[in-house]
């Protein structure tokens, strides 16, 4: 999500983003705990209030897959600029974040970017995936092909910006020859990722958990609002009153995609997790923060920490077991 929002300049990877992902180059999977960082723009500051529960604790990370804003989380926590990001983040605000945005019309995107501090720009300019100390996978997806892409060498501003390419709202990259967009588009929560670095203790963050009602079906009549709307929906699931519920009955362009943004991240992360579940989910409650909600970083960011303590006990036993090297 944030471009030049960041001042970022793209510049090509020396490596395709297509090649074969093989263990971040001399890097052997440590003990610990793989976290998988799904996306979902500004609710993902709670990701820093997840990291900051962990280090408080002491649970060793051995590496991080990131989709979207858990890419660009996850990346700065790696390269040892976290606390510079979670500054930017408090520091926005609803009105001070209109001058953060660069809108352009005709583009291939909404926004060109947003625009984070120099000085984290300039620390991250010439920093490479290979050389963070642990394992860092950073996902998109090609806009061409569909297929998903495993970003793990390379510039790590451009995998990050690679990753959370929003369609419609931010402009793609072009890396390796190839246009990459939002990695939520094809892998929202990149928990199976980790278990590719044949990782035995995954924990998943998923932001879209409480988003749709558990995937509920309703059956409804076929009939125009005017014709009786009191008797239009038979809901087989209780009525959602809530205000994020009320908001997306908000009619509206930006409204629309950003509710079909939404379900398709749900919809799909339901389906890929139930394949290949992680050993431990967490699902920071926060579904009534909006996806352009960047102002309410403070309130995220305590939600993913709360969230994560609330089941400290859980994680450090999920780190403590299966010794690296253990064959189950």
């Amino acid at each position: 999500m944030l471009d030049r929002v960041f001042g970022w300049r793209e510049e090509p990877l020396a490596t395709q983003a297509s090649t074969p992902v093989t263990a971040a180059k001399g890097k052997k999977p440590r003990g610990g705990i793989a976290l998988a960082l799904g996306g979902g723009a500004a609710r993902g500051w709670a990701h820093i209030g997840v990291l900051k529960a962990l280090d408080e604790y002491q649970i060793p990370i051995s590496m991080i897959a990131g989709t979207s804003i858990g890419a660009l989380v996850g990346g700065c926590y790696l390269a040892g600029k976290l606390p510079e990001l979670e500054a930017f983040a408090r520091s926005l605000t609803r009105r001070g974040l209109v001058r953060y945005l660069d809108f352009r019309i005709g583009g291939a995107g909404l926004i060109g970017g947003m625009r984070l501090s120099r000085r984290l720009t300039e620390a991250l300019a010439d920093t490479r995936i290979e050389d963070l100390d642990r394992p860092l996978i950073c996902v998109a997806t090609d806009g061409e092909t569909g297929h998903e892409v495993w970003l793990d060498t390379g510039s790590l501003v451009l995998a990050m910006r690679a990753s959370y390419a929003l369609p419609g709202v931010f402009e793609p990259v072009i890396c390796g020859g190839r246009r990459l967009m939002d990695g939520a588009l094809v892998n929202p929560v990149p928990a199976n990722v980790c278990r590719v670095f044949e990782q035995q203790n995954v924990m998943a963050v998923n932001l879209h958990y409480d988003l749709f009602g558990r995937a509920a079906v309703l059956r409804m009549r076929a009939e125009h609002e005017e014709a009786g709307a009191e008797n239009a929906f038979r809901p087989v699931a209780p009525a959602d009153d809530s205000v994020a519920a009320q908001r997306r009955k908000k009619l509206g362009l930006t409204r629309n995609m950003i509710d079909a943004f939404n379900i398709i991240q749900d919809r799909i992360s339901r389906a890929r997790l139930a394949g290949d579940p992680p050993d431990l989910s967490l699902q920071p409650r926060v579904r009534d923060i909006g996806l352009g909600e960047f102002f309410r970083a403070e309130e995220a960011i305590e939600i993913g920490y709360e969230a994560t303590m609330s089941r400290m006990s859980e994680v450090e036993r999920l780190a403590e077991s299966h010794p690296v090297g253990m064959r189950l």
